[in-house]
């Protein structure tokens, strides 16, 4: 049985008098679905730390390549 099966069978034990109630429910979950947009990548991306250098994004290409190395006494916060 799928999940709406499942609830067109509960709904189909609700009282006459409890549907509008119920209507409201269902209509106040749909619009929060609309209302709220999936976060992006980019909102994602936000949230990603990185432990680096102060100049790691200036000589990323020197850090990759090996002429660069990380200190080894720096704080690893």
């Amino acid at each position: 049985m799928t999940i709406k099966e499942l609830i067109y069978e509960e709904i189909d034990g609700v009282g006459e008098e409890n549907l509008a109630e119920l209507y409201e429910v269902v209509k106040r979950f749909v619009q929060a679905k609309v209302t709220q947009p999936k976060p992006g990548v980019l909102s994602k991306l936000k949230r990603v730390k990185i432990q680096a250098p102060e100049d790691f994004a200036a000589n990323l290409d020197l850090y990759l390549s090996g002429e660069k190395q990380f200190a080894s006494s720096q704080d690893p916060r």
